[in-house]
């Protein structure tokens, strides 16, 4: 899991998803002072939980924000 703070001072969890049709995601869960926003999602290109989880870790915090900028609220 990784932990991110945006430019307007909220607290972002980073953590990988799974769909049921086996595409990765990496999902964007508000910390607990943001828990008005949605989860918000975007997909990651990988073919295992593992590889999903290195591509994750690779990022550094700038790259994050940038895919939470493209992210899309998570469907229920």
């Amino acid at each position: 899991m990784r932990r991110i703070q945006d430019a307007d001072g909220r607290v972002w969890d980073v953590v990988v998803g799974r769909e049921s049709w086996g595409a990765y995601f990496a999902l964007f869960v508000p910390g607990r002072a943001s828990r008005e926003e949605p989860i918000r999602q975007t997909q990651l290109r990988a073919l295992s939980a593992d590889e999903a989880e290195r591509k994750l870790e690779q990022l550094d915090d700038a790259e994050l924000l940038e895919l939470l900028g493209s992210a899309r609220p998570k469907e229920s």
